[in-house]
């Protein structure tokens, strides 16, 4: 077992890499009562077309990612969150873009919820049977999402944007991608990405990290898994225009929805660079669009939007893509104020109190964060399999200069790059 002191935190991070390739982290927190533990592998719902080293090329169902998370909870014995709620934990999933997540918090045997939460994770059991109970299942709740306005307007600008990449489709795939998915399929891809090799596990909050380690150690000893090559992710090559310039929904809603956001493309940034660009544009769109912005405050003076406009940035290798709204009475008002106001701020640049300001609410919230065994595992888990580190961002944020966030204001904000989704009533 190693560690990593991070001084300016007061925080250690002890890490070792099992005989079988699992990286395992543990962040004591110590006076915390709360544990959280996640077990994430580095399979999302844009892994539909891979390759594992010294085996064929595979193209598999959209939505096999989300499909595989609801039916590792299911056991010969039962469901898995009876058990883990008998131990005191409260345990749950999620599947995003690039990854699977599978997790569970506690006060009490954590121990025994670590090994739980490993072993029935390293336990699949799919039958056909089950495959085609849990369609229905993920059908309905497909349908359920395609009533949602949020869900909608949210889709249909990354749908908007990108014309190739399997970004632009729903995590859950559609009703007709799931309905061809079989048990053959979810062992293909669960042996191709829930090798221990592409997983993480880490454990936050009042533990003992050798204790952890020694636990893990024994656990993975007594299960064998063959050495696994390295998988390529196979993309086609995705055209630098945005698919349509607006795209729009007809459903029930009180107000129209309108998200607008920029397209772009890799830029062959990578580990901490990747990060600091993540984060420097993330300021960017704070100075722009924040609640405290002479922007946000005329568009809310004029009735153009509501406390529920915001704005975020999801960047990865391949893909970026800003997205900012919300509810408004007149989107196309809305899309022109911002335009004008943008542009004049691209002519003169930000003003640095107002950067030194925002920067420093930025790192405030981050050192909040830190509070927050739940935050610090998602946030933890999501810097690593990008090859950066949650613990390393507060230098990386004292090191963005107002340049930087002038040169993403001119870079990022690009005419022939923004995508405009609108939900309307119809």
């Amino acid at each position: 077992m190693e560690s990593i002191r991070y001084e300016h935190l007061q925080e250690t991070l002890y890490y070792e890499v099992m005989d079988n390739g699992l990286s395992v982290y543990v962040l004591p927190k110590p006076g915390f009562e709360k544990t959280y533990a996640t077990f994430a592998t580095k399979f999302g719902s844009v892994d539909n077309h891979f390759r594992v080293e010294g085996k064929e090329e595979q193209q598999v169902p959209d939505g096999i990612a989300h499909f595989l998370e609801h039916k590792m909870f299911e056991e010969p014995e039962g469901d898995i969150f009876a058990k883990f709620a008998s131990q005191g934990a409260s345990a749950n999933a999620f599947t995003s873009f690039d990854q699977t997540v599978y997790l569970f918090s506690a006060t009490e045997n954590i121990n025994e919820n670590i090994e739980t939460l490993v072993n029935f994770v390293q336990n699949p059991y799919f039958t056909d049977q089950n495959v085609e109970k849990e369609k229905g299942i993920i059908g309905q709740e497909i349908n359920m999402y395609q009533d949602n306005p949020d869900w909608r307007v949210y889709f249909g600008l990354i749908e908007a944007m990108f014309q190739k990449h399997p970004v632009r489709i729903d995590i859950a795939g559609t009703i007709e991608s799931i309905s061809t998915i079989t048990k053959e399929t979810l062992y293909d891809c669960y042996n191709a990405f829930y090798h221990p090799s592409n997983m993480l596990l880490f454990v936050v909050g009042g533990v003992n990290p050798e204790e952890v380690m020694d636990l893990i150690r024994n656990n993975q000893a007594q299960k064998n898994y063959e050495k696994q090559g390295k998988i390529d992710r196979l993309f086609e090559e995705e055209p630098l225009e945005v698919g349509q310039k607006r795209r729009e929904v007809k459903l029930a809603v009180s107000l129209p929805k309108c998200l607008f956001g920029f397209k772009e493309l890799s830029k062959g940034l990578s580990g901490e660079e990747l990060v600091r660009e993540d984060l420097t544009t993330r300021l960017m769109l704070d100075l722009l669009f924040g609640s405290s912005t002479e922007l946000y405050q005329k568009l809310y003076d004029e009735d153009l939007i509501s406390d529920g406009f915001g704005h975020e940035y999801n960047s990865s290798a391949q893909y970026s893509f800003s997205a900012v709204g919300g509810d408004t009475k007149d989107p196309d008002l809305l899309l022109e104020r911002v335009r004008t106001e943008v542009e004049a701020m691209q002519q003169k640049g930000f003003d640095q109190n107002h950067f030194e300001r925002t920067r420093k609410k930025k790192m405030g919230g981050y050192l909040r964060m830190l509070n927050s065994p739940e935050s610090i595992a998602h946030e933890f888990t999501r810097y690593q399999f990008r090859g950066g580190d949650l613990f390393r961002v507060l230098p990386i944020y004292e090191s963005i200069t107002l340049e930087d966030v002038n040169r993403r204001l001119r870079e990022h904000i690009n005419w022939d790059q923004l995508a405009v989704s609108l939900v309307v009533s119809p």
